[in-house]
């Protein structure tokens, strides 16, 4: 189920890049990469396959909203979870346009419907919002809760959703998106890092 979650988060990633291509793009330049570490959450996530091919080759390089973009992802385990980051970095003109296509594109496979509707969190220690909801995923006749966060600033944007094994239906609403948004905000403090 695992690979599952990953295929149809790649097939979202598809649609970060916002469109067609065009020039421009903030003067300021990439400030943060967005890296693979061997562990995330504090070490709760081990990282099971480095998906950063795929990612590269799913995500253009330019479009409309992002430029000089580069693609790394990770798949990662914790007992019966399942839990996939992909990021991008480069040059981002409008970090919530970033956002929103990538929330818009986790439901274009005709195979996943939004079960939650995302909304904005604050994580419980402060800092910069990140846009949570619940997805689910229909696979071999199998309904799959996927909550997920996507975040994105000037020149980081990050995508991340997990699934457990153990309770691959759970109620959609029984998901407490805070908590995950504080978890997600943990592991963009670990894979974000700045340039140089």
């Amino acid at each position: 189920m695992a690979a599952v979650l990953v295929i149809g988060t790649l097939a979202s990633a598809g649609v970060f890049r916002g469109g067609g291509g065009s020039s421009g793009g903030s003067d300021a330049g990439p400030k943060y990469r967005i890296t693979v570490p061997q562990t995330l959450a504090g070490g709760e996530y081990k990282l099971a396959k480095d998906i950063s091919q795929q990612a590269a080759q799913a995500v253009p390089q330019d479009g409309a909203n992002e430029h000089g973009v580069k693609a790394v992802g990770g798949q990662y385990a914790s007992g019966m979870k399942s839990l996939v980051m992909l990021g991008l970095y480069g040059v981002i003109d409008d970090p919530e346009t970033t956002v929103d296509h990538a929330i818009r594109g986790m439901t274009r496979d005709g195979k996943t419907e939004v079960a939650v509707a995302d909304k904005e969190f604050t994580p419980s220690g402060g800092g910069d919002s990140l846009t949570c909801g619940v997805d689910v995923r229909t696979e071999m006749g199998q309904k799959v809760t996927l909550p997920f966060c996507v975040w994105a600033d000037s020149s980081t944007s990050g995508n991340v959703a997990e699934t457990d094994a153990a309770h691959l239906s759970k109620d959609p609403r029984s998901i407490d998106l805070q908590a995950f948004a504080d978890k997600a905000d943990k592991i963009r403090s670990e894979v974000r890092k700045p340039l140089g």
